[in-house]
């Protein structure tokens, strides 16, 4: 079965907010912007995901809902605490946990950890800016087969500046 793996990172959040610690930081005005511009841009792929998991913070929780709306779709979204600071053994143990019959996953999270993620799963070293989303395939029957390194191939990276046309 052909998997495909969204690895995305939250959108640009806001750091002038009275937001007591980091996990609970939201999005600022670029990123409400970004978010759905990725999200209407996957769909335009044909990458509208199966299931949705995503990191506890609140700006990763909002990316995700502005995302799956603009899509118009309506995945399954799990949140996960062990996704916040995350990196390659944080992701590879929500590959294991996933449900073999979702075909495309999309895994939400934040740097440093996905840049490394993404270097781990297929060997890439590419910056993943604010809302930036790597597409990344492989053939497996069940996602726990795809926990090794390098077993996906890098298929593009959507860059959120270059789909919703502002800075980063």
């Amino acid at each position: 079965m052909r998997r495909r793996l969204i690895l995305m990172r939250h959108a640009k959040s806001s750091w002038k907010t009275e937001a007591l610690t980091d996990h609970s930081r939201p999005l600022n005005a670029r990123g409400q912007r970004s978010a759905p511009a990725v999200g209407a841009h996957l769909a335009s792929l044909g990458w509208t995901p199966d299931l949705v998991l995503a990191s506890d913070a609140q700006r990763t929780t909002s990316t995700a809902e502005l995302v799956c709306e603009a899509m118009g779709a309506t995945p399954r979204i799990e949140y996960a605490r062990t996704l916040y600071r995350g990196g390659p053994r944080e992701l590879v143990a929500a590959l294991r946990g996933a449900d073999d019959a979702v075909q495309t996953l999309l895994v939400l999270g934040h740097n440093p950890g996905w840049e490394d993620a993404l270097t781990y799963l297929c060997g890439a070293e590419e910056p993943l800016k604010t809302a930036d989303a790597a597409l990344l395939e492989a053939e497996a029957e069940t996602w726990s087969q795809l926990a090794d390194e390098r077993q996906f191939e890098l298929i593009t990276i959507v860059r959120a500046r270059a789909v919703e046309g502002g800075d980063d």
